[in-house]
C-alpha cells in the first residue's frame, strides 16, 4: 500500500543565491537527494525595462517572493524546503499557507485522481485525513542580505489603471476590450518559455502595434517545472510525449504570472490587477472529508481575495479581481465576438496551437477547440474568424456528438441544447442526455460563493454592467439554491 510519505522523494529543496539586476532576477533551485547528491537549476524572470535596484530592500524582497513561487508546488515531495532571501513575516505566512493549500490540491487532484502521468504503484495511494499535508519542514534564512531592513511602504496607486494578465485567450481579450473603454489598461503578456507562448503570440503582436502600455516579461518557469518532473521518480519517463489536457503535477501556476506582473504594477503605480476568470472557476469540493478547490484555487475568487489581502498587508494600494465572474463562458464569448470582433480575431484558445506564416492557429482537435467551435456555432458566430478551418469546424461538431466538454454541468447542458435546437450536432442518445435548457447561462449570475459584486471596485460597477447588460438576457441571483430573476438597478450596484 502506497502512503503519502512514499512521495517524499528527496531530502531538501533550496531556493538560494538570489541575484537582482535592473532587468532580471534569478535564483538557484537546488535538490539534495537522500544519497547526498546535489542537482541544481536556475529560475529566472527578465524584463524589457529596468524594474529592480539591488540596493533597494523593497526590490530584493519582491524578487525573493517572485522566485519562491515555483517551489510552492513541491511541499509533498521533500523533507525540507529552505527559502534563502529577504522575507518579512507577511511573506513567510503567505508561502507557508499557500504551500499547505497547494499540497492539498495536488494530493486530491493529482495523486488521488486518475492521473496518466503517475507510475505504478504510486497510483494506488490511499487517502487519509490529516491535520497537515505538507511533508516538508519550511525554513527561511537570509544569508545574502542580512544588513537590509524592510519597512512597510505606503504605495498610492491610480485606480484608473488596470494591469491585465494577458494570454491571448478569450477571457483576457474581453477584459482588455471592456477596460479599454472604461480606463487605462496595461496588457501584460508573461512569456513562459515553452509552447504556452503560442496562445499569446497573435494577441501580443497585435497589442504591440496598437497599445504602448503592452509589456512582455519572460520567465523559464515551464523549463523548471519539467526539470522537477525529470527528478521525481513517480512520474513516468517520456511524460512529455503523453497527450493530455492536464499538467502532470503543478497546480500553483497563476501566481507565477501574477508575481511577474507586480514589478510593473508597483513601478507604474497601477491600482488593479485584473485576471480573466469566469463564473465556473470558483468551485469547492470535499473528498473523504478533505476540503479542496478542485484544482482551480488559483483561478478562484478566493485566490483574488487572498492576494488582495496580501497586497494590503504589504502596504501596496492594489486590488486583484476579475470583471467576468458573473458571466458564463458562453456569455463572455458572446460579448467578445459581438462587441470586440477585432480582438476576437486574435483569440487562440488551444494549448496545442501551431505556426503558419508567422501566425498561430488552433489544433482543432482538443477538448478546448471543440468547445470553442461549439459555442461559436451555437451563437451563430463563425469560428473561421479566430483561425478554425471549415474541416476543423465540421470535425469539432462531430466530436461534440460523442464527447462532452470541460464545463459546469449546466453550461455544457445548455450548449448541447442549443446545438441540437439548431441541428448542428447529431441527435443521438448521448446528445439527448446532455441537452437540457439552462436559461441562466446567458444571464448575469450573482451569488456570494462565486460572483460577489463587492469583489469589483465600486467605481467600476455601473459602467461595467451598463456594457454587459446589453448582451445578457437579464440577471439572476441565487437564493436557497435556486436562480431568481431580478432587475439589476443602479441602486443594487451602489448598495452592494
Amino acid at each position: 500500500m502506497i502512503r503519502l510519505e512514499d512521495f517524499i522523494i528527496h531530502k531538501k529543496l533550496s531556493i538560494k543565491n538570489i541575484d537582482v539586476q535592473p532587468k532580471r532576477v534569478s535564483a538557484e533551485y537546488c535538490i539534495q537527494t537522500f544519497d547526498g547528491k546535489y542537482i541544481s537549476n536556475n529560475f529566472v524572470y527578465s524584463y524589457e525595462h529596468n524594474y529592480f535596484d539591488k540596493d533597494n530592500p523593497d526590490d530584493v524582497n519582491l524578487a525573493s517572493m517572485m522566485l519562491a513561487q515555483v517551489a510552492i508546488n513541491y511541499g509533498l515531495f521533500f523533507e525540507n524546503i529552505e527559502f534563502d532571501g529577504l522575507f518579512d513575516e507577511c511573506d513567510k505566512r503567505f508561502i507557508t499557507e499557500m504551500t499547505e493549500n497547494t499540497s492539498i490540491e495536488i494530493l486530491i487532484n493529482k495523486l488521488l485522481a486518475d492521473n496518466i502521468f503517475i507510475n505504478p504503484p504510486f497510483n494506488t495511494l490511499q487517502v487519509e485525513k490529516r491535520e497537515k499535508y505538507t511533508a516538508a519542514k519550511i525554513n527561511f534564512v537570509n544569508t545574502k542580505f542580512p544588513h537590509y531592513k524592510l519597512k512597510k511602504r505606503a504605495m498610492k496607486s491610480d485606480k484608473n489603471k488596470y494591469a491585465i494578465l494577458s494570454s491571448g485567450g478569450k477571457e483576457s481579450l474581453l477584459t482588455y476590450g471592456i477596460l479599454k473603454e472604461l480606463g487605462e489598461p496595461y496588457p501584460i503578456f508573461v512569456n513562459e518559455s515553452g509552447r504556452h507562448w503560442f496562445t499569446a503570440f497573435n494577441a501580443y503582436h497585435y497589442f504591440l502595434k496598437t497599445d504602448n502600455n503592452t509589456e512582455k516579461p519572460w520567465t523559464n518557469s515551464d523549463r523548471l517545472f519539467n526539470w522537477f518532473l525529470r527528478n521525481l521518480t513517480f512520474i513516468k519517463e517520456g511524460y512529455n510525449n503523453i497527450r493530455s489536457d492536464i499538467y502532470p503535477l503543478r497546480l500553483w501556476t497563476v501566481a507565477i504570472f501574477v508575481f511577474a506582473v507586480l514589478p510593473v504594477v508597483l513601478k507604474k503605480r497601477i491600482g488593479n490587477i485584473v485576471i480573466g476568470d469566469e463564473y465556473d472557476t470558483t468551485v469547492k469540493g470535499v473528498y473523504k472529508g478533505i476540503r479542496h478547490y478542485k484544482g482551480l484555487y488559483d483561478q478562484s475568487r478566493y485566490f483574488d481575495e487572498y492576494l488582495s489581502g496580501y497586497y494590503s498587508k504589504k502596504g501596496w494600494d492594489i486590488k486583484q479581481f476579475s470583471i467576468l465572474r458573473s458571466m458564463s463562458e458562453m456569455l463572455g464569448l458572446k460579448v467578445l465576438a459581438e462587441r470586440y470582433p477585432d480582438l476576437q480575431r486574435h483569440q487562440v484558445s488551444c494549448h496545442a496551437a501551431h505556426s503558419e506564416n508567422n501566425r498561430m492557429y488552433p489544433c482543432g482537435k482538443c477538448e478546448k477547440c471543440r468547445r470553442i467551435i461549439g459555442m461559436l456555432k451555437a451563437m451563430d458566430q463563425n469560428p473561421e474568424r479566430c483561425g478554425y478551418t471549415p474541416h476543423q469546424i465540421t470535425e469539432g461538431l462531430r466530436s461534440l456528438a460523442q464527447h462532452s466538454t470541460h464545463q459546469l454541468k449546466s453550461d455544457a447542458s445548455h450548449l448541447y441544447y442549443l446545438l441540437l435546437q439548431k441541428n448542428l450536432i447529431e441527435n443521438n442518445e448521448f446528445t439527448k442526455e446532455m441537452a437540457k435548457p439552462h436559461p441562466e447561462i446567458f444571464k448575469l449570475r450573482f451569488d456570494n460563493e462565486r460572483s460577489k459584486l463587492t469583489d469589483i471596485p465600486s467605481h467600476l460597477r455601473k459602467p461595467l454592467f451598463d456594457i454587459l447588460q446589453l448582451y445578457a438576457e437579464g440577471a439572476v441571483k441565487k437564493e436557497k439554491g435556486k436562480w431568481i430573476d431580478f432587475t439589476l438597478t443602479d441602486k443594487f450596484l451602489e448598495e452592494c
